[in-house]
């Protein structure tokens, strides 16, 4: 039998407030008025290209969950299932549809393809003690990609605001933002339980996957690398560690307390500053 804890108590009240608090945006609340299509698009229409895919393809991540999480905690699976992939979906409807009034093609998804490494990882994680090591490193993926999410959203509605866009920045970019701290939170609560519970092979386990596969949200190829690298250039995220440090500031906590003096995870940097080169080695082939 099943004890509840505090931390359980905790996360189902949280996901609960999500989801009687912010229920997934409408399109018919959304104002599409945009006061120089042209110029919004020349500036800001990758970036919104970018977000519209990563928002989208929450469907593919939900099948990648239930792939290698074949017996999730039940407010694991209420969270993604029923609060975070309704709302992320939305956001990702939105953006797209903002970018084809702006006269740019729909964005192109991948919402059902899981990988064999995601699948053997499903596999393994039949045995309790390597499902655990696998929810720890969806933790710590939510809580990085939420985190990326929140300072590129804010950035965003500050260059709509500037450009004069309110609209935009109200009705889109602004209700989208205020969705993504939530998100993080529950990673968050979740991360720091479960990894008080690991034994010290699975911590070993979780830093040397996590050393392996980090990348920025979205990425899992050097094309999308480079759209990354370009969304960072637009939005002026500076390829060093001081954007770096916020999105992973709890993951450097948890995985690497032990080690003085790491400010940002080394594995970190590097998948930034590739992004970076990835776009400015494209833009220089591409003239």
């Amino acid at each position: 039998m099943t004890m509840t804890t505090s931390t359980d108590l905790r996360l189902r009240d949280h996901v609960d407030r999500l989801a009687e608090q912010h229920p997934p945006l409408r399109l018919d609340d959304v104002d599409f008025t945009v006061r120089d299509r042209s110029a919004f698009a020349q500036r800001y229409g990758h970036v919104l290209d970018y977000m519209a895919r990563v928002e989208l393809e929450v469907d593919r991540n939900v099948l990648e969950l239930t792939t290698m999480l074949p017996d999730p905690p039940e407010i694991d699976r209420y969270f993604y299932a029923d609060v975070w992939q309704p709302q992320e979906i939305q956001h990702g409807l939105i953006l797209d549809r903002l970018q084809v009034e702006l006269g740019r093609p729909p964005t192109v998804a991948d919402t059902d393809s899981v990988s064999f490494k995601l699948r053997l990882l499903g596999t393994l994680a039949h045995l309790d003690a390597f499902q655990d090591v696998v929810r720890i490193l969806y933790y710590l993926t939510g809580m990085s990609t939420e985190r990326s999410a929140v300072l590129a959203y804010n950035l965003l509605h500050e260059g709509t605001l500037a450009m004069g866009e309110t609209a935009v920045a109200e009705t889109v970019i602004g209700p989208i933002k205020r969705q993504e701290p939530g998100h993080f939170v529950f990673y968050q609560l979740s991360a720091r339980a479960l990894w008080a519970e690991l034994a010290p092979w699975q911590r070993w386990l979780v830093r040397r996957l996590r050393t392996i596969s980090f990348g920025p949200v979205g990425t899992n190829n050097d094309e999308q690398r480079a759209d990354f690298g370009d969304v960072m250039t637009t939005l002026g995220i500076p390829a060093d560690d001081s954007f770096a440090a916020q999105a992973v500031r709890v993951e450097r906590e948890l995985l690497w307390s032990h080690r003085a003096g790491i400010d940002v995870p080394p594995y970190v940097l590097k998948a930034f500053r590739r992004s970076v080169e990835l776009a400015r080695a494209r833009a220089d082939r591409d003239t």
